[in-house]
């Protein structure tokens, strides 16, 4: 079985939006990274030295190479990505191998094999 992995960087606000999204579209899990900070085109902006801008969370998720491309889509379509601009991304990565991943190959190969 092959994985790609799913970064997706999104407001603090948008984080549990996505990971339903997410897990609704065939995802098995994720690891959540709170409180990251991204700059975009615009600089960030700072009121007496004290930073203005929201707080991110970077999400996870290691998933079937075969439903990545549509949990990525899911994933911006939950967190609004594409409508509200400096909301967040989501990008893939090819994963060469992975470890401690047995007891999800199962589930992931029944889900598989329906979508195909």
């Amino acid at each position: 079985m092959h994985f790609k992995l799913l970064l997706a960087f999104v407001d603090d606000t948008m984080t549990d939006a996505v990971l339903k999204a997410a897990r609704n579209a065939g995802a098995t899990g994720a690891t959540v990274i709170n409180n990251a900070r991204g700059e975009g085109m615009n600089e960030v902006k700072t009121f007496f030295g004290l930073s203005l801008d929201t707080q991110r969370d970077m999400l996870m998720f290691l998933v079937e190479e075969h439903l990545a491309r549509q949990i990525l889509e899911t994933i911006a379509e939950a967190g609004e990505f594409e409508s509200r601009p400096g909301s967040g991304i989501a990008i893939q990565i090819d994963v060469e191998d992975a470890v401690g991943v047995a007891a999800q190959v199962e589930k992931l190969h029944e889900r598989v094999e329906e979508e195909l």
